[in-house]
C-alpha cells in the first residue's frame, strides 16, 4: 500500500465520547483504519483503581458496546480498527474484544500490545517524580502502578501480523494513528520527517469532534450548525505524509482552517519540538489550505531524532475521596449555602474526626471555577459541593452522608442532594530509559 492514500477516521477522542459518530464513519466513511483514542492518565488512573476491585477489569468500560457497533461494518469492509481502550489491562480487553466478534459470526483477527506496564523497571530505576522532584524511593504513598507511553513499533508489529483489531493500553495519542500510517506507507522507525507528518495528522484527530467544532464551538464569536448531529473527522494520508483533513456528508459541524489551527495548538507547549515516543516533532512551518467545503489539506510538519526516554505515569494509593452537593435556590441562596457548608465541615470534624483542612467547599455558580476571583454578587441559585479526601472508605461516606442530612436539619431550601465516595489513584509522572521498556504484540484466541 505504500503508493496508496489511506484514509484513517476518528472514532472516539476520550473514553466517554458518542458513539454514533463512530458508527458513521465504520458504515460509510470507506476507511481503512477506525481509531478509538480513549485513554487519559485519569482514565488509565481509573482503570488501575477499578483492577483493585477486580483483577478481571481495567479496560475502558464502553469497549464491548463499541465492538458490537461497529463491528459489522468494519469487518465486512475490510476496515481496521486500533484503540487504546485496553487501558489497565489490555489482555483482558483483547479476550473481551476476541469473544465479542465470535459472539457476532464475525471471524477477527485480534491483536494485544503490552509492555507498557513498567511497575517493576520503575521501581528498580527509582527515577525522579516530577512532581515532588524527589526519587520515587522517598515518596510515602503505595506505589500501584506505572504505565510508559509507548510509541507506534508495537501497532506495527500488530498489523504486520494480520490484526484486524489492534487494543493498546498507554501508548501516547498520535502514535494510534501513526502505528497504521507506517505499516501502511512502509515508513521506518528513522524516517523523521514522514513521522512528523504522520504525527501531526494524529495530533490533529486524536481528540474526534474537536477538530469538527465542538471544543470550537461559541454562540455568535464561532458558530458551529448542527452541532447535535457533530461528525467525526478523517484524513487522507498520502506517502509523503502530507493530508486532506474532511468530515462526512450531511454530518454536523465545521472543518475548516480556523478549527484546525486551534486543534494544532491543543495541548502544545512547544510547537517546533513535540515530544512523542517516536519523534521529535516540528509543527512550527504547518500550513492549512482550504481544498474544499469542510476539506482542509496539512502540509510542512517534519521531525528529528526521538527522544531517548520515555515519560511514566505512576498511580499511587491515594485514600479515599467523599463528596456530597446540595442546591439552594431564591433569596440569599449564597448565604444559606454558605451556612450549609459551616454545618457540614463541623460536623464532619466534631462527629466523624475528619481533620479540617482535608474538607473543601466549593459554591458553584458564585464563582467557584474562578478561584473567588469573580465577584459573586447575589446569584440566584447556588450548588453546593464538599468533598474530602481522607484515609478510609467511611470517613468518605460521611461527607455525603452530613450533606444529604441538610434535607431536613437546616438550612431551609435544600434540594436535589447526591452523594459518592471512592478510592481514589492519584497521578504522578516520571521519565524511563527507552531500553528498560520493552512491547510486543500477540493474536489472542476467541
Amino acid at each position: 500500500m505504500s503508493g496508496a492514500v489511506v484514509r484513517l477516521g476518528a472514532g472516539a477522542g476520550f473514553a466517554g465520547d458518542r458513539l454514533d459518530p463512530a458508527v458513521d464513519l465504520a458504515r460509510r466513511g470507506d476507511l481503512d483504519y477506525l481509531v478509538f483514542e480513549c485513554l487519559g492518565e485519569r482514565t488509565v488512573a481509573a482503570g488501575h483503581a477499578s483492577r483493585l476491585d477486580d483483577p478481571a477489569t481495567g479496560y475502558d468500560p464502553l469497549l464491548g458496546t463499541r465492538m458490537r457497533a461497529v463491528l459489522p461494518h468494519t469487518l465486512g469492509s475490510g476496515t481496521k480498527v486500533v484503540t487504546n481502550s485496553g487501558a489497565a489491562n489490555p489482555e483482558a480487553a483483547g479476550n473481551l474484544v476476541a469473544n465479542t466478534a465470535a459472539r457476532l459470526g464475525l471471524p477477527a483477527r485480534v491483536a494485544v500490545v503490552t509492555g507498557d506496564d513498567v511497575l517493576a523497571a520503575v521501581r528498580r530505576a527509582d527515577p525522579v517524580v516530577w512532581e515532588t522532584g524527589e526519587p520515587l524511593s522517598t515518596c510515602r504513598d503505595e506505589l500501584i502502578s506505572a504505565n510508559a507511553y509507548l510509541g507506534a513499533d508495537p501497532v506495527v508489529s500488530a498489523l504486520e501480523l494480520g490484526a484486524d483489531v489492534v487494543i493498546t493500553g498507554r501508548l501516547a495519542d498520535p502514535a494510534l494513528y501513526l502505528g497504521p500510517l507506517r505499516h501502511a506507507h512502509g515508513w521506518g522507525a528513522d524516517d523523521w520527517d514522514p513521522l512528523g507528518a504522520g504525527t501531526v495528522v494524529g495530533h490533529l484527530l486524536e481528540c474526534a469532534g474537536q477538530l469538527t467544532g465542538g471544543y470550537f464551538a461559541d454562540p455568535v464569536t464561532k458558530p458551529v450548525p448542527n452541532l447535535a448531529q457533530l461528525g467525526f473527522p478523517f484524513a487522507d494520508v498520502a506517502a509523503d505524509g502530507t493530508a486532506v483533513l474532511g468530515k462526512l456528508p450531511g454530518t454536523g459541524g465545521r472543518l475548516d482552517t480556523r478549527t484546525c489551527a486551534e486543534q494544532l495548538l491543543y495541548e502544545v507547549g512547544e510547537p517546533s519540538a513535540y515530544l512523542t515516543p517516536d519523534v521529535t516533532a516540528d509543527f512550527s512551518r504547518v500550513a492549512f489550505t482550504t481544498v474544499g467545503e469542510h476539506r482542509v489539506q496539512v502540509a510542512g510538519a517534519s521531525g528529528r531524532t526521538r527522544p531517548e526516554q520515555l515519560k511514566v505515569t505512576l498511580g499511587f494509593r491515594g485514600g479515599w475521596l467523599g463528596e456530597g452537593q446540595i442546591s439552594y435556590a431564591g433569596p440569599r441562596a449564597l448565604d444559606r449555602a454558605r451556612l450549609a457548608a459551616d454545618v457540614v465541615r463541623e460536623r464532619l470534624v466534631k462527629v466523624h474526626g475528619l481533620a479540617g483542612e482535608a474538607v473543601e467547599i466549593e459554591y458553584i455558580g458564585a464563582g467557584a471555577a474562578f478561584r473567588g476571583l469573580a465577584p459573586t454578587g447575589d446569584p440566584v441559585e447556588v450548588r453546593l459541593r464538599v468533598s474530602a479526601r481522607v484515609p478510609d472508605s467511611e470517613q468518605a461516606a460521611a461527607v455525603g452522608w452530613e450533606v444529604e442530612a441538610l434535607y431536613t436539619n437546616g438550612p431551609a431550601g435544600g434540594g436535589g442532594a447526591r452523594k459518592d465516595s471512592n478510592e481514589v489513584v492519584a497521578v504522578r509522572s516520571c521519565l524511563l530509559p527507552r531500553h528498560l521498556v520493552t512491547p510486543a504484540a500477540y493474536l489472542v484466541e476467541a
